[in-house]
């Protein structure tokens, strides 16, 4: 019995194990020649219009067969490329929408494991902004599709990234609170997590929202977290790009042009060596923005050290801008945006206040539509405004504030207002005699070096007595 038990355990053992090796190359095969008809069907729509391609690349997904091998399924994974780039091809962006959460792409994905998923959800996400990045609101539809489905099939990894674009979607929308509220609730999830590469991503979001809401100290905070975080990992280029951007944009809120202007730079070029000129256009706009608005503060910081006659155009500014757009890197991004700037800095350098009005009313659309250049157009605005107003009074002791007004071409009570403003500020020295209409500026006068001294040593005396004050406080206390 017992050989008899043997010679049946052992035509078993020999019968259950070997059936899987040959039958697995077998299969392979049968599938390699059976996906020839899509990856046929695949080929066939190279030369076809968009509404050709849809219900093609629909049928390569819901194929009869339900074939999920590795061939198949990347044969697959190209259809829903495909197929999204047909629909935004085709503006039918209701079905782009639909397309990864709905029942084109569900058999699919029900099939292939939970990271290739994530991968075709995140590269379609990212195809169909590039693809159609104006329809904002379809962007943001698509995206809370597929944060609910997430939800729903418990996939936090993937869903945390689709929130992260989210939140940029709200931020281009201009909904700075939608998206504040977001980015505060991702980060506490992320920060748990220590995912460093989605941390640099949501919190230079954060620091564009805060930029966007005019708050500077978060911002700045925000983008130093960014840096914190990126510095423990690899970077990829287009994203160290949109740091260093951020980066020159906060500086050049604060003043410092110049810094402002190497960080646009860094940006700049890191963008041209990977020829993403939709990001480039904008870098190489905000360096001549900097360059701009350098220039104009350093001819009227001249003429703050050597009076209201020392104000003069800055010709090296000008020859700055000209060399920036004519070299080869100018000549390849040329076009109306550049034109735009370069329009600016000509009426920036002849302080033509209605040249500078004419090129906003011609280029409104590249002008106006970047938040940035917005704000620092109407500060440029002013400058010209006091340099121009300046410049109407340098030969004058006594001017009629009417004159002044005829000579700038405004209207009066607007010329009033910026002169009253302008001596507060210390522009320069003089009265508005409003009963006359007349504006009397004074030379500049040497400071009482005797006031200053004297104020510096009251001050120093205070601090001595505060301090006698608190010892003597200490001590009293430990006597009692």
């Amino acid at each position: 019995t017992m050989s008899e038990s043997m010679e049946v355990d052992t035509p078993a053992a020999s019968t259950s194990a070997p059936p899987p090796e040959p039958v697995q190359p077998a299969a392979e095969e049968d599938e390699e020649e059976d996906c020839s008809d899509l990856a046929d069907l695949l080929d066939s729509i190279s030369d076809a219009t968009p509404a050709d391609k849809i219900p093609i690349l629909t049928s390569i997904l819901n194929e009869p067969k339900n074939r999920y091998g590795s061939t198949a399924a990347a044969l697959k994974e190209r259809a829903v490329y495909a197929l999204a780039r047909a629909y935004c091809e085709d503006n039918r962006h209701d079905a782009v929408v639909t397309l990864l959460t709905g029942e084109t792409c569900a058999p699919f994905f029900a099939n292939i494991t939970k990271a290739k998923t994530a991968k075709v959800v995140r590269a379609v996400l990212d195809s169909v902004c590039a693809l159609a990045p104006e329809e904002l609101d379809m962007q943001a539809q698509i995206c809370q599709n597929i944060i609910a489905w997430c939800r729903a099939e418990k996939r936090s990894f993937l869903r945390q990234r689709v929130e992260a674009k989210m939140a940029s979607v709200l931020f281009q929308q201009d909904k700075y609170g939608e998206a504040l509220t977001l980015v505060d609730r991702l980060l506490v999830e992320l920060k748990k997590l220590d995912d460093k590469q989605l941390l640099v991503e949501v919190h230079l979001v954060e620091s564009k929202i805060h930029h966007g809401l005019r708050g500077m100290a978060k911002s700045k905070a925000a983008l130093t977290a960014s840096r914190t975080s990126a510095n423990a990992i690899y970077v990829a280029p287009s994203l160290q790009s949109q740091i260093d951007m951020m980066s020159g944009v906060l500086h050049c809120e604060e003043g410092d042009y110049d810094t402002a202007h190497s960080y646009f730079l860094e940006a700049f070029e890191q963008l041209d060596q990977l020829d993403d000129r939709e990001k480039a256009v904008p870098c190489l706009k905000y360096m001549m923005l900097c360059k701009i608005l350098d220039g104009l503060n350093k001819a009227l910081g001249l003429s703050a050290a050597t009076g209201v006659a020392g104000i003069r155009s800055d010709h090296k500014n000008e020859a700055d801008i000209s060399g920036m757009i004519t070299g080869k890197r100018g000549v390849k991004y040329a076009g109306r945006n550049v034109d735009a700037m370069s329009s600016i800095a000509a009426a920036a350098s002849k302080r033509s206040l209605k040249e500078y009005e004419a090129v906003l009313t011609e280029y409104s659309h590249e002008l106006q539509d970047d938040l940035l250049i917005k704000h620092h157009l109407s500060t440029l605005q002013e400058q010209l405004l006091e340099s121009n107003l300046i410049r109407i009074i340098e030969p004058y002791s006594c001017v009629e504030i009417e004159h002044v007004a005829s000579l700038i071409d405004m209207p009066l009570p607007v010329v009033e207002k910026k002169l009253s403003q302008m001596i507060l500020d210390g522009k320069f020295h003089g009265i508005l005699d409003q009963g006359k209409g007349q504006l009397i500026v004074y030379e500049e006068a040497d400071q009482d070096q005797a006031m200053e001294k004297g104020l510096k040593v009251i001050e120093n005396m205070d601090k001595v007595v505060t301090s006698l004050f608190g010892r003597s406080q200490a001590l009293r206390s430990m006597m009692v």
